[in-house]
């Protein structure tokens, strides 16, 4: 049992019903800080306990879910990052690690060896354990807890056996580490572990010694913990005391009749408990001989002297179960500092039994031992707990999700259909219950609502329990739409027609249970395309023909029960996989039992199945097979199918490859969310069901702002600033050519065709890449190719919604209900409940969370007890996990944000309101009195989801915390702050709303730490820092090792490789699931090459991992916090961030963390796309976004050419219409790199705008450089990216004129040179630059003439810049000694005036050619000057000079005339 494997932000809650869940334990751990209890169960399950420290009470906490078979080993596992963990491993080989803390799954794997006992480790004192591990394997494993990697083997020389027990031990006055192992033939071997081994992990450890003793088949051995002298071991039989020096036999003692021993321990040095399969513990007085304080030890033992039993720990009412105990020894240290010893018992009904182990003086025991009687005192445990009793416990009860229907039948299968929001539930007495899914979990969760009962629909056909479900149209588009299929344990299969609940057909072919229900592979047979398979408890499987409502195929010779069912629709094969390894192959069109294969055959036909499965079915010849094999193989098995189907695969790559090549590309890495999907779940296959609800927020968000924008024509989407199509068409068009050649308009044509393509390309595509559109509408596209049956079929799904209701937005409205931390605003409540028409819940709400791989925790009723609402919502449920924390604000904030982003969003009375912007058209007075009140309306929405916002995002630690001292919570709730490494992995997530909740709460988490949480925070991370050569002289993607300065990481060198796996590859291949990032995060195995290690498994992807998430997180502490205010010109020294840089990032002495972080993010910049590091990926992104955020921090440490000339690549890369930076909709991974780019590339030039005009003006000058000798150097410069990023730069360019004008009037030669490069010269033959590029002009300082084609531009050091337009050419003049405040032509080109207000002077300028006829160079000289009047003070505004402060005009070929600000004009004559 697992949780959808989404890689999206998924949140469950679940529905537990009124009894609990069985509990058949198996294992049973205790935490490291003794509060805690974990058992396992063999249904797979773990249970986790809180344990009172004082009464030790356990109280059920939550379930981890996961394993597929029954847990055998729980050992408990802290390393120094101060996590309490538990690794548990179950009898099928799978291991996970669990952090208890925080309830997420860190690591799970499986491994071919299966261990039956796992000891835990610190090596040669050190805080990080290992994990000795022994099983059905001929060697002990040495394992890290935290990667699940074995980091070492110790194996036989002598011997070699499979281990029984094992215990390891460091002796005192010794620096090595001795593990003692006992093989199941008796043989105790001694490995020492020393240093060297440790250095050496690859390399098999041999043992030391060995020697023969008479123990068979032990359970257990044991060190005495207080001499290391005597070792205890434990067999079925017997349990026995030897000398560790020589391994002697002291003395033993042998198990009652019809019982045997299964553990023991020392409780001190003359004392032992041991326990028995019963469940029952006894406490012995060792005789003297095996005590090493008497002087009769190694001694024969007297007669009289033999183990003395002085009490029995058992419980008072015992019970016989078909599994035994599990039971546990444990030291535990109370508050005061005393050591005390527990014996934990867990019983097959769940029960979980706490002993306190007495403590008996000497003098005690001689009087025990005087009574001399025959039964020796009996302790009952000190506290008994149970899920059931835990339960009882509980009122009001848990509810289930047929809770308001009839709580007394109970579910025992259940199907969501999504497309319909119908839960169908089939239950015990064989009914089947059709419910509004969305209508009914309102009812049960929130308040005011009520139950909706009229929609409901019941089916009765089974006469007995429904055990499967299945909507084969959910699956598969093929099927009719109106069809339910369900199975029952009255071996029947029901055919039925949802829409007029009737049954169409009842089909009776198995003569057992049916147990699960599939649909065949997209490619079969048509016939096989109709069919479903049913699996039955008889190990027969059968096809089922819905058309045709017949039996196509009956495989019943199957002995063993089925465990897998594999296609090859090609071949027309069902393979049918049993339990004791036989492999079945069946043709499907004919019936027939091709073959039965077994051994490692089976396996391999398996195996090549899943290959198969894997590559969708192409008709090109680089698919699965050439026709012609197909065809041979139709004829070998005699099948008109695999015939027919080789010649219509003939025909099709013949007619149709490249289309159906295109097609099938589009169709198999599109991960479709869901906003809601309602699973059953159950413990074992004879329980009823509990029921888990998964809301997807990032497809909740995706398909609120799909519908919104749908709404939306193309003009107002560019009107409200989601797209700027015409802007960027305006700038594109610059940079065309202009000629009036007639192949060039052909050209220009082509290009607009091209682009109108692209642009419905894009659009296109960013509608699929949007996750989750509407299912419906989905169909309905992929249905278009249905014949007209299956159209008219679909009609008649039944849509008996209210227009104004949305599904989406009523999840929406769900979803939140739960999540708002109500009671910590008054104000905010109540403006949640009367304008935003949000609900309280009912009652505290089961909540869970979902970890890789789909494992999950989830939230038991019983924790805590008897809670009320109010107190859950406020404190309870941030107290759960700092994950789930995470999680919830993320998906608070990020709906929040998506809502009030659109129209006037809210829910009043279960309707969904929607105010949309009127139309302009005529409208009465009344009319736009509605309107008024709508927009008031509107703005009471918008600020009560801003205010939403605002709660979780930056104020809710402090209300938490101020409510936690009002009511002196307990010591067990603590309030679990948002994870900052989680915030920080989703910094670039690929939906752009939960990306903006994942930056704003991780800036207000690092805002709210202050300095010194900075400090500790950089202190931390650093240490994963990587370091990098220099990156520009990176070849490929080899790395040199470096290493971090001592400051920083203290001691050992970093992995240099960072892995974008971790952080979600949007590129070809798509994501796997994340509880990050996930990061977006991975299970990939890929051994790096060159990891260097930080811990011993130097492969760790968790070192990965958090080498990403460093770079990340000091570029945002860097980027947000880093910068040294001093040297900014617009913030005053009284600026409070100047107290809050954090040290290394600021402009002082140490900058080593500026330039090592700017290094890592650079290397991510311009790294070459890699299989590990593909060009677009979130990792990349978010490095491409911190260096346009602190590009100030960053700036002393990049080489800033290479950093812009790669952010233009990626705009060349992307799709020409990219949507501005509010479009929420999800973009292909290009468009979004691309984005980011130039959302970057505007950070960058608005923070330095002097770097970025000198940087590319620099790097223009040597693009025409290269220009002049491109023929020589054989380069096609229309592939550089100055040439295709030209719109980018203009762009830019024209917003740093915007915004910052004082700027650029500095730098304006240096702009004119960048302009003109970018903007074709044909369009200004017959235009003016004003015209042309009017922001250009805006500068008093910049003049054109279109008859002349010449430019002149004033500079601040006073030369004029000339530039002929004709030959491309341009000449510098040293007109004035200060800064050119303004210049102009004359309206014949001939003169040019240029004036200077700082030197008052006004000069006139002449253009002539020297020589015989005016063919020698071009002249300018000075044909007149004048002085002109100063400018009065009025004029100057202070030291920055106003753009229009002066102008020249000529009003004439010979007059020319300075206008100033103030309206005063001064004419001079040339």
């Amino acid at each position: 049992m697992a949780g959808p494997t989404s890689p999206h932000l998924v949140i469950p809650l679940m529905f537990w019903g009124e009894s609990s869940p069985s509990h058949c334990i198996s294992a049973i751990q205790i935490s490291h800080d003794h509060c805690t209890l974990v058992t396992g169960s063999h249904d797979g399950q773990l249970c986790v306990w809180v344990m009172d420290p004082n009464t030790y009470k356990a109280t059920p906490k939550c379930l981890l879910v996961g394993h597929t078979a029954s847990i055998v080993c729980l050992v408990a596992a802290k390393n120094t990052l101060e996590m309490e963990c538990i690794v548990s491993s179950s009898e099928n080989g799978e291991m996970c690690t669990w952090d208890l803390i925080d309830g997420q799954c860190i690591e799970s794997v499986k491994l071919p060896q299966i261990h039956s006992h796992i000891q835990s480790y610190s090596f040669g004192g050190t805080e990080d354990a290992s994990l000795f591990c022994i099983g059905n394997y001929p060697e002990i494993l040495v394992i890290d807890p935290f990667t699940l990697e074995i980091i070492m083997n110790l194996t036989s020389r002598v011997h070699p056996d499979w281990m029984a027990a094992i215990h390891v031990l460091r002796p005192t006055r010794r620096q090595d580490d001795v593990v003692l192992g006992l093989t199941t033939s008796g043989v105790v071997k001694v490995w020492t572990v020393g240093a060297q081994d440790l250095n050496n992990l690859g390399e098999p450890v041999l043992e030391h010694e060995s020697k023969q003793i008479r123990c068979l088949s032990a359970t257990s051995m044991t060190c005495c913990l207080y001499n290391q002298r005597t070792v205890i071991i434990v067999s079925p039989k017997y349990w026995q005391i030897y000398d560790a020096g020589d391994f002697s036999l002291l003395c033993s003692m042998a198990s009652r009749q019809g019982e045997s021993w299964v553990g023991g321990d020392f409780l001190a040095t003359d004392r032992v408990i041991v326990w028995n399969n019963a469940g029952t513990g006894f406490i012995y007085r060792l005789p003297t001989n095996c005590v090493v304080e008497s002087k009769d030890f190694h001694n024969k033992s007297s007669e009289e002297d033999f183990p003395f039993l002085y009490c029995v720990l058992k419980l008072a009412d015992e019970q016989k179960f078909p599994c035994p105990p599990s039971i546990r020894c444990s030291l535990v240290v109370k508050g005061d500092g005393r050591l005390v010893k527990l014996l934990l018992r867990g019983d097959a009904n769940g029960r979980v039994s706490v002993f306190s182990i007495p403590e008996v003086t000497d003098n005690q025991l001689e009087q025990i031992q005087q009574l001399d009687f025959d039964n020796p005192p009996i302790m009952n445990p000190q506290s008994c707990s149970s899920l059931a009793d835990a339960w009882d416990a509980i009122y009001p009860k848990p509810v289930g999700v047929l809770s308001h229907v009839d709580n007394n039948i109970s579910v025992t299968a259940s199907l969501y259909i999504t497309t319909q929001n119908r839960l169908v539930c089939g239950r015990a007495d064989g009914s089947i219950v059709l419910v509004n899914g969305l209508a009914t979990l309102k009812s049960l969760l929130l308040q005011q609502s009520q139950n909706d009962l009229q929609n409901m629909l019941t089916l009765e056909g089974h006469t007995s329990r429904v055990t499967c479900l299945l909507y084969p149209y959910q699956l598969h588009t093929r099927y009719d739409p109106v069809q339910l299929v369900s199975g029952g344990a009255d071996f029947t299969l029901c055919l039925w027609d949802i829409s007029s609940g009737t049954l169409l057909q009842k089909f009776c072919v198995q003569v057992g249970e049916i147990a699960q229900l599939l649909v065949p592979p997209a490619n079969s047979s048509p016939r096989i395309l109709q069919c479903i398979c049913s699996v039955a408890k008889d190990h027969s499987v059968s096809l089922i023909s819905l058309k045709e409502r017949k039996c196509v195929l009956l495989a019943s010779r199957h002995l063993f029960p089925v465990t897998c069912i594999k296609w090859r629709p090609l071949d027309d094969f069902m393979m049918v996989a049993c339990s004791d390894g036989t492999l079945y192959v069946w043709q499907m069109e004919t019936g027939q039992l091709d073959r039965v294969v077994h051994g490692m055959s089976a396996e391999e036909i398996l195996n090549a199945c899943d290959e198969s499965v894997s590559i969708v079915p192409s008709f090109q010849e680089g698919g699965l097979a050439n026709p012609a094999v197909h065809f041979f193989r139709g004829l070998k098995h005699r099948n008109i199918s695999a015939i027919r189907h080789a010649a219509l695969r003939g025909l099709n790559q013949l007619q149709h490859a490249s289309a159906s090549g295109h097609h099938d590309s589009g169709d198999h890495a599109k991960d479709r969310g869901v906003p809601l999907t309602i699973q059953g779940l159950r413990s074992n296959a004879s329980e009823k069901e509990f029921h888990a609800v998964f809301f997807d927020a990032e497809a909740l968000v995706v398909q609120l702002l799909h519908e919104e924008y749908s709404l939306m024509s193309p003009n107002t989407l560019e009107t409200h600033g989601l797209i700027n199509q015409s802007e960027y068409q305006k700038v594109a068009a610059l940079t065309h050519s202009a000629s009036p050649d007639a192949q060039k308009k052909i050209a220009g044509i082509l290009a607009k065709v091209r682009e109108s393509a692209e642009n419905m390309q894009h659009k296109i595509q960013s509608r699929s890449d949007a996750g989750a559109s509407v299912r419906s509408s989905e169909r309905g596209a992929e249905d278009d190719g249905l014949s007209n049956n299956e159209n008219v079929r679909q009609r008649q799904i039944p849509h008996t919604l209210p227009n104004d209701w949305s599904l989406t937005m009523e999840i929406a409205q769900l979803l939140l209900s739960l999540l708002h931390g109500w009671t910590l605003d008054k104000d905010l409540d109540h403006a949640c409940q009367n304008r935003l028409g949000l609900a309280k819940p009912k009652s505290p709400v089961c909540f869970g969370l979902i970890s890789r791989s789909g494992h999950m925790m989830l939230m038991l009723p019983t924790w805590p007890a008897g809670e009320p609402v109010d107190h859950f919502t406020s404190f309870g449920h941030w107290a759960i996990s700092s994950t789930l924390t995470t999680n919830h604000l993320l998906a608070i904030v990020a709906l929040s944000n998506t809502l009030m982003s659109m129209n006037s969003a809210a829910f009043t009375d279960g309707k969904i309101i929607r105010q949309f912007p009127p139309r302009e058209i005529a409208r009465s007075s009344e009319d736009r009195k509605g309107e008024e009140s709508s927009m008031v309306l509107d703005v009471q929405t918008k600020q009560g989801w801003s205010l939403m916002a605002t709660l979780h995002c930056v104020l809710l630690p402090d209300k938490v915390q101020e409510l936690q001292l009002l009511h002196n919570s307990s010591v067990l709730e603590v309030f679990r702050k948002a994870q900052i490494e989680m915030l920080a992995r989703r910094w670039q997530d690929r939906c752009l709303e939960i990306r903006e909740a994942a930056q704003a709460l991780l800036l207000a988490e690092l805002e709210r730490v202050g300095v010194d949480g900075r400090k500790s925070l950089v202190d931390k991370w650093a240490t994963f820092l990587p370091t990098y050569a220099d990156p520009f002289t990176i070849i490929g993607s080899s790395l040199s090792v470096g290493s971090n300065a001592a400051n920083l990481t203290g001691s050992g060198t970093q992995n240099l490789s960072i892995p974008s796996q971790q952080w979600g590859s949007d590129g070809s291949s798509p994501a796997r699931p994340t509880g990050e990032y996930e990061a977006e995060e991975d299970h990939d195995d890929e051994d790096d090459g060159e990891d260097v290690a930080l811990r011993r498994p130097n492969r760790s992807m968790e070192l990965k991992r958090r080498q990403a998430t460093s770079v990340v997180l000091l570029g945002v502490i860097g980027a947000e916090f880093g910068q040294d205010v001093g040297e900014n010109k617009r913030t005053g020294e009284a600026d409070p961030r100047k107290k809050k840089t954090v040290e290394g990032f600021g402009l002082g002495p140490n900058q080593n963390l500026a330039r090592l972080t700017s290094k890592a993010l650079t290397y991510l910049l311009l790294a070459p796309a890699t299989p590990k590091l593909p060009l677009h990926t979130s990792l990349r992104r978010a490095a491409i976004d911190l260096i346009g955020r602190g590009f100030t921090v960053w700036e002393p440490h990049l080489d800033v050419s290479k950093v812009l000339l790669s952010m233009l690549e990626l705009c060349c890369e992307g799709d020409k219409l990219i949507p501005s930076m509010s479009y929420g909709l999800p973009l292909s991974p290009a468009a979004d790199s691309c984005r980011t780019s130039r959302h970057a590339l505007t950070l960058i030039a608005t923070a330095r705008p002097a770097a970025f005009i000198t940087t590319m003006a620099r790097e223009v000058a040597r693009y025409i450089t290269l220009q002049q000798n491109a023929q020589a150097l054989n380069v096609n410069l229309a592939n550089t990216t100055l040439a295709r990023a030209k719109p980018e730069i203009l762009r830019v360019i024209e917003l740093l004129i915007d915004k910052m004008q004082a700027d650029i009037s500095d730098l304006l030669v240096e702009v004119t040179d960048i302009v003109l490069h970018c903007v074709d010269h044909g369009h200004l033959k017959g235009r003016s630059l004003s015209e042309v590029f009017p922001s250009l002009c805006r500068f008093s300082q910049i003049t054109h003439c279109s008859s002349s084609r010449r430019i002149a531009v004033g500079s601040r050091n006073g030369s004029l810049a000339l530039y002929e337009l004709r030959g491309q050419k341009c000449q510098y003049i040293q007109a004035h000694n200060a800064e050119i405040t303004a210049c102009a032509f004359s309206p014949d080109g001939k003169n040019l005036a240029s004036y200077s207000s700082t030197e008052n002077r006004l000069s006139f300028w002449q253009q002539s050619a020297t020589g015989v006829f005016g063919l020698g160079a071009v002249q300018t000289r000075c044909v007149k000057t004048y002085t002109t009047d100063p400018v009065p003070q009025c004029v100057r505004p202070g030291s920055t000079i106003p753009l229009r402060m002066a102008r020249l005009q000529w009003h004439s070929g010979k007059t020319v005339a300075i206008m100033l600000s103030d309206g005063s004009e001064t004419r001079y004559h040339l």
